[in-house]
């Protein structure tokens, strides 16, 4: 447990209890200012065949749920079983309070000590907040798709960041 602001932040991994805040979360955060398209989750039951119980970090404050941080493989392939995707949200009413830097943080310790080297991430060029955290956290640019997507009448890049990790295993293995 981690002291923020007076109070106890818990991030551990999620459980199914969580789904129904998770949706809450991604409905709210995942917007046109920050995802190329809409999250549509049909039901509770599709929202956990993409986010599995254990594929996130959840960090709470008093027992509510206040960020994650989601990770997985980005391929499916063996070779590629060293590199983790990461996607993170913080529910509005707890930004700026360090929770987001703390689950980054948590993510890279779980990840090393599962033989992961790299983080890697894809923001869109128009998020320059999300931009500016990213590096802060140790994040660099690796790549960028020009003109991915056309929102709000504009077109945005598709940024790729990653941050690589000590301590992975040289044999690639990964997540359980």
């Amino acid at each position: 447990m981690q002291q923020i602001n007076g109070g106890q932040l818990t991030i551990r991994p999620s459980e199914i209890k969580d789904a129904r805040e998770l949706i809450v979360l991604d409905n709210m955060i995942w917007t046109e200012d920050t995802t190329p398209g809409p999250l549509m989750w049909r039901s509770r039951e599709d929202y956990l065949l993409h986010a599995p119980p254990g594929s996130q970090l959840v960090a709470l404050q008093g027992g509510e749920l206040c960020g994650y941080v989601g990770f997985g493989c980005p391929s499916g392939m063996e070779s590629n079983r060293h590199v983790c995707e990461v996607n993170i949200a913080v529910h509005p009413r707890f930004q700026r309070q360090g929770i987001g830097g703390m689950l980054i943080e948590a993510i890279k310790r779980h990840a090393a000590a599962h033989g992961i080297r790299k983080l890697r991430l894809r923001v869109l060029s128009s998020n320059e907040p999300a931009l500016v955290f990213y590096r802060k956290c140790g994040f660099h640019e690796e790549g960028r798709l020009k003109d991915e997507f056309y929102l709000s009448g504009h077109y945005v890049d598709e940024v790729f960041m990653c941050c690589m990790l000590t301590g992975g295993n040289e044999d690639g293995s990964h997540f359980a």
